[in-house]
């Protein structure tokens, strides 16, 4: 039996995330079982997953091409469920690799979720700090607004996706953004971005940058390592 299962919302393996966050999280990679909630799942099947126009709780993931697609929220929890109950059938605890909010799932063992842990890790890291926020999309800009403030008080937000070209520097770019507008303390918020897009946005702001997937694997590890 492994010792983590790992959900990603989107399609595994995430190849451009699990191998960074494996020594964070003090485990080989023999150890990690992956699922994705969109595994096996059709074009048409995903499609009918996606937002509305308008819809305001959408997220995006990485599908195993390595392009990537938007979610909503509501309609994509069923799937993140299958796949929760799927893998915890191998594994010792799972581990939801969003930090997107969830409602409670059914699980065997410990279930720890993304997001929690990063918003527990930044409060702890940011108490007193101007923070500001980068997420992937121009539509969750309110949704980040109002999941961080009763956190960290007032933020300020930037959005650059993580799954286009030229995201490390579309990151960078936006960290500088909010630390030009008085921010000290800057978190990358999504799973997808990485430890490239964190270097670039730490050089371009000139303030510390918390990236949600250390943040999580470093928290996470210390109940799986």
């Amino acid at each position: 039996m492994s010792t983590l299962g790992l959900v990603t919302i989107g399609q595994s393996p995430r190849v451009d995330m699990v191998p960074e966050m494996l020594p964070a999280l003090g485990l080989p990679a023999s150890a990690v079982t992956e699922r994705g909630a969109l595994d096996g799942m059709s074009g048409a099947q995903i499609a009918a997953l996606g937002p509305a126009a308008g819809a305001e709780h959408v997220l995006t993931t990485r599908l195993a091409d390595g392009t990537s697609v938007l979610l909503d929220h509501d309609a994509a929890v069923g799937a993140v469920q299958d796949a929760v109950t799927e893998v915890g059938r191998a594994v010792h605890a799972t581990l939801v690799v969003c930090t997107g909010t969830f409602p409670p799932l059914a699980h065997d063992g410990p279930l720890l979720f993304a997001e929690p842990l990063l918003l527990g890790g930044v409060a702890a890291l940011c108490a007193g700090e101007p923070v500001g926020i980068v997420c992937p999309l121009p539509e969750q800009e309110a949704m980040s607004r109002r999941k961080w403030e009763p956190v960290v008080g007032a933020v300020t937000v930037a959005a650059a996706t993580p799954y286009a070209d030229g995201a490390v520097a579309a990151v960078a770019a936006a960290a500088a953004r909010l630390a030009a507008g008085g921010a000290t303390r800057i978190v990358l918020d999504c799973m997808g971005y990485t430890a490239a897009m964190r270097s670039a946005a730490t050089e371009a702001a000139g303030v510390p940058v918390l990236l949600a997937r250390s943040v999580v694997a470093r928290l996470a590890g210390e109940l799986v390592a």
